[in-house]
């Protein structure tokens, strides 16, 4: 049998740029991890200019495992354009700054909703709570990535296929899928 996919889970294609290098790294147990950061631009119709428009960017944590992750850590660059397809993870995180801790939770009532997009931790420093302490909180949206491809429609000089997360299968005529 193959592997499970989970059911209830918000799948998603992002198209986007690559806002950081990939981070790769092998676990314990000698599994390849990549990370890197997608920046994802909504773009809108300006009635007034009478063109496309550049509105809000959200910026969206990308893992990616095996050999996804290598192929990933070898053939992304800062700033590429890529589509990125996996599962959808929002989270609240909280930083107590007196406990100098860090826990994150699912986001409980969210749909994977709203913009999708991530707001960057807030800067430490200064309470914003009036003298009385509050721990900070903030939202980080994350892909588990099972593909992850250039986005030859916007301007990659050429094509480098990065990967998916399965092998593909023989095509009907016997020939295996690039």
């Amino acid at each position: 049998m193959g592997e499970a996919w989970p059911v209830n889970e918000s799948w998603v294609t992002m198209v986007g740029n690559a806002a950081t290098r990939p981070d790769f790294w092998e676990t314990a147990a000698g599994v390849a991890v990549a990370r890197f950061r997608l920046a994802v631009t909504v773009r809108r119709w300006d009635r007034g200019r009478d063109a496309w428009a550049d509105a809000y960017t959200s910026f969206y944590t990308v893992w990616t495992w095996r050999s996804l992750a290598a192929n990933v850590a070898g053939s992304v660059s800062l700033g590429e354009p890529l589509v990125v397809h996996g599962t959808l993870r929002v989270r609240e995180r909280e930083w107590d700054r007196e406990r100098e801790r860090e826990r994150d939770r699912p986001l409980q009532g969210e749909g994977g909703g709203g913009e999708g997009g991530a707001a960057a931790p807030p800067a430490p420093g200064g309470d914003s709570g009036g003298g009385a302490h509050q721990p900070r909180r903030w939202v980080t949206a994350e892909i588990d990535a099972v593909a992850v491809g250039h986005d030859l429609t916007r301007g990659t000089s050429a094509f480098r296929r990065v990967s998916q997360a399965k092998p593909l299968l023989n095509t009907p005529t016997g020939a295996t899928s690039p």
